[in-house]
């Protein structure tokens, strides 16, 4: 790949920036986001998402960071890493990226191409974005200008795993286009590439990953409803089983995220255009999505048995989708806060969730660690896996000897505790 190159990125979030701080160490690139506080933000050495170190965003020296689009106008090679979710109906949103596609479509030029990162059905760039792009610009597809795709894999909170270690999937348009796109990967990937045979293929591989990863957790999770009622503790069952080789160390738990609890649904939607209704996939999907409500009612039950008391004061610990991050998107554990609040005043505590965030977007108000009762609580529940709570000493704030703790991640490995 020639130094030449100048790359455009858009979008600052959890796959954008630490994209374009790796790309800054070695390549002019400007990187671009709508959000002016979060350009703000990075400017100043912070990172709120806790992915980049204000170390590491030094360390990008070719890096330029701007909330004007024409920042990038440029550039040669441009990546798209903005959000797909979904809207009311399970449905694809894909507004900002046609917003960020017709966008770049204006900057364009003869021989510049456009790489998509963002998670899509399979056909998605080259039926949906590639017109626009077309009309934007004035020109033809793989003529004058071109396409990759290149899925992203961030994880988020994970700090061994983090861009550069994780193997990148890559495609382009044809295969010269490939190869650039490849090689330009392969020049900050330390873990390697897989060179996909077309953008459609890129696309699937994303996809299915994370539909795997939600059928073999609703999988799990159908499973602890049924040993529930079998009275049989279902992490000892899959410990048991885990004993074997090639058995799969899946967890129940609550699934939610901008990827597993997402990312079905696009495969879903255009099975449904191709005139095939998903079987598995949608069942999978929508035994997650209710499976919050069997937790709810697994708590509810326990209090049936030994209080009449009408309202019950609970702790919920952890709202982010998952541990040791602040990212709250699709979190299932606001779907537990409400229906958990019929019966229980609720007091929330979590060290890594955003309080300005958690209070626009849910009405609910974190506490701080040291406001949380001594002996306050006749349910304390887990929901989130984060490594500070391991070191609470939670039985410290229940009320009595029938408070009841709901470990849902099973972190505390006490006989004690009721856990899923």
């Amino acid at each position: 790949m020639k130094n030449n190159h100048k790359i455009g990125i858009v979008g600052l979030g959890y796959v954008g920036l630490p994209l374009a701080v790796e790309f800054g160490k070695k390549y002019k690139t400007a990187a671009y986001d709508i959000n002016r506080d979060r350009v703000s933000e990075l400017l100043n050495g912070l990172d709120s998402t806790g992915e980049i170190t204000k170390r590491n965003l030094q360390s990008s020296i070719k890096l330029s960071l701007s909330s004007d689009i024409n920042s990038l106008k440029d550039c040669n090679i441009y990546i798209i890493s903005v959000p797909t979710p979904i809207n009311n109906k399970n449905e694809p949103d894909l507004s900002i990226l046609f917003s960020a596609t017709k966008s770049i479509g204006q900057l364009i030029k003869k021989d510049d191409i456009v790489i998509y990162e963002s998670t899509v059905y399979p056909g998605c760039t080259e039926e949906d974005c590639v017109p626009l792009l077309e009309k934007e610009s004035g020109m033809k597809y793989n003529k004058d200008f071109f396409c990759g795709y290149s899925p992203e894999r961030i994880n988020p909170g994970d700090k061994k795993r983090t861009v550069t270690k994780i193997v990148k999937v890559t495609s382009g348009s044809n295969y010269r286009i490939a190869k650039i796109v490849d090689d330009l990967y392969s020049s900050i990937i330390t873990s390697g590439t897989f060179l996909a045979s077309s953008i459609k293929v890129a696309e699937a591989a994303k996809i299915i990953e994370n539909c795997q990863r939600d059928i073999n957790i609703a999988f799990v999770n159908e499973l602890s409803i049924l040993f529930d009622k079998m009275d049989l503790d279902t992490q000892e069952v899959l410990d048991a089983a885990g004993t074997k080789w090639n058995f799969l160390p899946f967890r129940p738990g609550l699934v939610g995220g901008h990827c597993i609890g997402v990312d079905p649904y696009y495969l879903t939607y255009k099975a449904k255009q191709l005139g095939y209704d998903s079987k598995i996939i949608l069942s999978g999907r929508k035994l997650n999505d209710n499976y919050v409500k069997y937790i709810n009612e697994n708590i509810n039950n326990h209090f049936v048995k030994i209080t009449n008391k009408k309202k019950l004061n609970a702790l919920l610990m952890g709202v982010t989708f998952k541990e040791n991050c602040p990212d709250i998107r699709n979190s299932k554990v606001f779907d537990l806060h409400k229906l958990l609040n019929k019966k229980f005043n609720i007091d929330v505590y979590d060290p890594y969730a955003s309080k300005d965030e958690v209070l626009k977007k849910y009405n609910i108000k974190l506490l701080d660690f040291n406001l949380i009762k001594p002996s306050g609580y006749d349910c304390i529940i887990i929901s989130v896996a984060h490594t500070e709570f391991l070191n609470i000493n939670i039985e410290k704030f229940l009320f009595s000897k029938k408070s009841l703790v709901y470990d849902m991640k099973g972190i505390y490995n006490n006989k004690k505790y009721m856990r899923l």
